[in-house]
């Protein structure tokens, strides 16, 4: 089997659980470069990970055995490279969010489906071992139909992370906690449980930090399938708990709890899987295991590589990135309003 080249754009703070990736799928993937803008970024790159560096994205547009970029930068700059890179004919797995708006996300879905690029999106938390069994469990319809969804993202940031500039800004990631951080749960969420109908919601920045944009957030979900569900995410719960994910049917529950999984139903059956862990919940956002990662970015190449669309995709992103800004919506309003459409 040839390997795939790729390119990466980006070498920040997101960069090194993708490298980490890659080097151990060097079997199946050569990294032609990696771009980065820094000199100390770029020389980081070369010692610690052995891959051939750039300063400028041009040459990775111009150079026809590129086959996929990795795009790694902050959001407000997706659009452009997303743009750039479909133009170029190249395919694109993408860090969340797609972009800073919903009419950005939304050109940015629409420019690769219509070059006909493949745009994967990097929800990492689907390839989780737990996530991937309640998966199997809801497909086998182990728990019947679904009644509520509740979703706990009890996490922790000090403000030294939002006195980083641009951090926590509108300008440069387009929101806070679920744009940010809330968003790989509730994407992992929607995948198990269905599209939200309309919600009624409350987001705010407590006084626990100062920033521009929501540190905490409650809510009341209504599923297109009828169940009703809630949400609490925050940023501000020292020193950060591992997020969960409930779900009652009329068979049993189940709840995700970080990497562990609980099953139990109604004929006696009880099902458990790891152990809960906050795992970059806490005052250290990476202070997490590349292993999921990994089988995203193996997922990726292989879709690439067979001509199947990539899951998680472009649409799958938008749902969830409608989902919160329906959320901010609701919270200005005061009232309760119907999802934006996808």
């Amino acid at each position: 089997m040839a390997k795939m080249r790729i390119a990466v754009i980006g070498a920040g703070m997101a960069f090194e659980p993708h490298a980490r990736s890659l080097q151990e799928l060097a079997a199946e993937v050569d990294v032609a470069c990696v771009v980065a803008r820094s000199t100390p970024a770029r020389d980081a790159v070369r010692s610690r990970y052995g891959f051939s560096v750039a300063e400028s994205v041009d040459q990775v547009w111009h150079d026809p055995s590129i086959e996929a970029v990795l795009i790694l930068t902050p959001p407000h700059t997706h659009l452009e490279l997303a743009r750039a890179a479909a133009e170029a004919g190249k395919h694109v797995l993408l860090e969340k969010p797609l972009d800073v708006s919903l009419d950005r996300a939304r050109s940015l879905v629409a420019l690769c489906e219509q070059k006909n690029v493949m745009l994967g999106v990097v929800f990492q938390h689907r390839f989780r071992q737990s996530s991937l069994a309640l998966r199997r469990a809801l497909q086998q319809g182990e728990l019947g139909d679904i009644v509520s969804v509740s979703i706990q993202i009890p996490w922790w940031r000090p403000q030294s992370y939002y006195d980083v500039p641009g951090r926590g800004s509108r300008a440069r990631d387009g929101g806070g906690v679920l744009l940010t951080q809330a968003i790989h749960t509730l994407d992992l969420a929607l995948s198990l449980a269905g599209e939200v109908s309309s919600v009624y919601a409350h987001a705010l920045t407590s006084a626990v930090h100062r920033m521009e944009t929501e540190d905490l957030v409650a809510a009341v979900l209504r599923f297109g399938s009828g169940a009703i569900g809630s949400l609490h995410a925050t940023t501000a719960c020292y020193p950060g708990f591992p997020e969960q994910i409930r779900l009652i049917g009329t068979k049993g529950s189940a709840c995700l709890e970080g990497d562990a999984l609980q099953v139990r139903l109604m004929d006696g059956t009880q099902r458990d899987m790891g152990a809960p862990s906050v795992l970059g919940g806490g005052a250290d956002p990476m202070a997490f295991s590349h292993a999921n990662h990994l089988e995203l970015i193996r997922s990726f190449l292989a879709g690439v590589r067979d001509g199947v669309p990539p899951s998680p995709d472009g649409r799958d992103a938008l749902r969830v990135q409608c989902l919160i800004e329906s959320i901010l919506e609701s919270s200005a309003a005061g009232s309760p309003v119907a999802v934006a459409s996808h």
